[in-house]
């Protein structure tokens, strides 16, 4: 034992509960759900895109949608609530099969929990039959 009356057993137990302590939150966090920069990039052909429906493009983790007629929206494939992968909209819904999170097709709204905040958007424009990001 030492003079302060912290022996190395004592420090070196107390680090190793500090260490599992710190994992364990790290394991709880939510994960970052950070947006890629596709600003020009192609991200659909429009006739990809159903009216009522869309589609998924996993490489560039992006949904895109097409609520009404000639009205394109696009969305992180990412859900906010843990980062999982979001499907391909169904019914106007964008669900998250990780944890049952629904957003709306045509805002991104979170409908369904445990998901509360909106998957991020993105601002996109026709070019030809290209959906671009601008």
């Amino acid at each position: 034992m030492s003079e302060n009356g912290w022996g190395r057993r004592e420090v070196l137990g107390t680090a190793g509960v500090a260490a599992c302590g710190l994992a364990l939150t790290a394991c709880g966090a939510e994960e970052a759900t950070s947006t890629p920069n596709l600003k020009g990039k192609v991200i659909a052909r429009t006739v990809d895109v159903p009216v009522g429906g869309g589609t998924l493009n996993t490489d560039l983790q992006v949904v895109v949608t097409q609520p009404s007629q000639g009205v394109y929206k696009a969305f992180s494939a990412r859900c906010t609530h843990k980062g999982c992968k979001v499907s391909a909209p169904k019914d106007n819904v964008i669900r998250c099969a990780c944890h049952g999170s629904e957003f709306a097709a045509d805002s991104g709204k979170a409908t369904k929990g445990p998901a509360t905040a909106p998957l991020a958007g993105f601002q996109v424009k026709v070019e030809g039959d290209g959906i671009v990001v601008v």
